[in-house]
């Protein structure tokens, strides 16, 4: 095996875009109507000089990452714009080493640090994956090749050293055997806020996107749906009861998964939930096809006590309480059997977790554990891509996608920037008068295009001009 290529952080700079919605969109209690995505870029350099440089992007969701209700939007925000910088600050300062072993020598200073001042594990986490995922980017472009290479090869040069628990697991013949499919089907997501009907709708955009379920089945031919839940029993039995409705009669053989968006106060209380959506015979098929339940219990309990109850009658994965390379063990010690992939949580993790899954599911007599795939209203271009490049390594047939159904397409990027995203990925967008929206076909999104590319899923480089300084 050639030498793994070691390389330094040369240069980094942060940028920002506003993104405004179409619609509100709800976390649990808490509504955005807009947001910012923030931008990285690093410029690399080998041990011979030669040079790189390297993209990623995320949205700054307010209310996710920390959902604090004392806090504002723009407190939440002004929170992942400080890890980001304290990540860059301190990959800058880390020396030369493989990629992976950059991320993990400044990983655990970057949590106390983060921690000290007040950020929680996800905020840390937003930060470090965002350098981490432009790093990497930034190698396979200057290796000439897709991200799919590094991993399958190794040279980023992972091994269990965040992972400890992986230890005698044959980590490159699992990374080698990684594939990106071809397709991806989309999960699309029903909100707590949003129109089921035409009749529910208050009032229409007509702005060509579909604006409620129904339009949504119609124009995407969508299959699988997350479905939101808040938290109410009674009134979340009423919600899913239209929701199926729907489903059964437009799209009867579809799946689903539920998303307690930590609504839910304890195991008896998810419990509670089951229970009458089972006694509800309106609800008999979509019960049949919930394929498992996310993160139904606030992150501050959820990892307290165990949920093997729960668990022996539905798969439940958890989300937000997964702040750390810990939490998987912990949970699955706990009765959770399920982890969700996103991007913003860091590329590193989501595979590591996935070999954790390989390993664990080869044990004989041990539950099934599973990863999922799930979004974050990531946005079109650099950000939506290097998702799918994640969820297609991590063998998701399925990935939750909502940011193209709040977000008008490249909503705040210049024409010209839509216009190389059209060209360049033309599998993966539709042009509608010179705007780029998602193009989904019969409930899928092609990876085609995002596969060859050199780099982390993009080959476009975005408008730098076009956006304002992070950092």
């Amino acid at each position: 095996m050639a030498s793994l290529p070691r390389i330094s952080i040369v240069e980094a700079a942060a940028f920002e875009r506003q993104v405004p919605f179409r619609f509100a969109f709800r976390f649990g209690a808490a509504e955005v109507k807009a947001a910012a995505q923030a931008f990285l870029r690093v410029r690399i350099a080998d041990e011979t000089g030669r040079e790189a440089i390297g993209w990623s992007a995320e949205m700054m969701m307010p209310k996710w990452f920390d959902k604090d209700p004392g806090l504002s939007p723009e407190e939440n925000t002004q929170q992942l714009r400080t890890a980001l910088r304290m990540a860059a600050q301190a990959m800058m300062a880390a020396g030369s080493g493989s990629a992976f072993a950059l991320h993990a020598g400044v990983e655990p200073a970057h949590r106390t640090a983060c921690a000290q001042a007040g950020l929680n594990g996800l905020i840390a986490s937003f930060g470090l994956a965002l350098v981490d995922r432009a790093v990497i980017d930034a190698l396979a472009r200057l290796e000439g090749v897709p991200a799919q290479r590094l991993v399958n090869g190794n040279r980023l040069g992972i091994d269990t050293t965040t992972a400890p628990d992986l230890a005698g697991f044959d980590l490159d013949s699992f990374l080698a055997g990684l594939t990106l499919p071809a397709s991806l089907a989309v999960r699309h997501t029903v909100g707590l806020g949003d129109a089921l009907s035409a009749d529910e709708s208050a009032s229409r955009l007509d702005d060509g996107l579909p604006e409620t379920l129904e339009d949504a089945i119609a124009a995407y031919g969508h299959r699988l749906f997350k479905l939101k839940i808040a938290g109410d029993v009674k009134k979340d039995v009423a919600r899913l009861t239209r929701i199926a409705a729907v489903l059964d009669r437009l799209q009867p053989d579809y799946r689903a998964t539920l998303d307690g968006n930590e609504q839910y106060e304890d195991e008896a209380h998810v419990l509670e939930l089951l229970d009458a959506i089972e006694a509800e015979p309106a609800l008999a098929r979509l019960r049949e096809r919930i394929l498992f339940l996310e993160q139904p219990i606030a992150r501050a309990r959820a990892l307290a006590r165990p949920v093997t109850r729960l668990a022996a009658r539905i798969a439940v994965e958890i989300d937000e309480s997964d702040a750390d390379m810990e939490a998987f063990v912990v949970a699955r010690r706990l009765g959770y059997t399920g982890i969700s992939s996103k991007s913003c949580k860091g590329f590193y993790r989501a595979l590591l977790n996935r070999a954790r899954v390989a390993r664990w599911n080869g044990q004989a007599g041990e539950a099934h554990c599973f990863m999922s795939a799930e979004d974050l209203t990531t946005q079109a271009g650099i950000a939506i891509q290097q998702d799918l490049v994640l969820a297609g390594l991590i063998g998701a047939e399925h990935v939750e996608r909502n940011g193209h159904h709040f977000v008008d397409g490249m909503a705040g990027a210049p024409a010209e920037e839509m216009r190389a995203y059209l060209a360049a990925h033309g599998d993966l967008y539709r042009n509608v008068g010179g705007r780029a929206r998602l193009a989904i076909r019969e409930g899928s999104l092609s990876l085609a295009s995002i596969a060859a590319a050199p780099g982390l899923g993009s080959a476009v480089e975005p408008d730098w001009s076009a956006m304002q300084p992070l950092f």
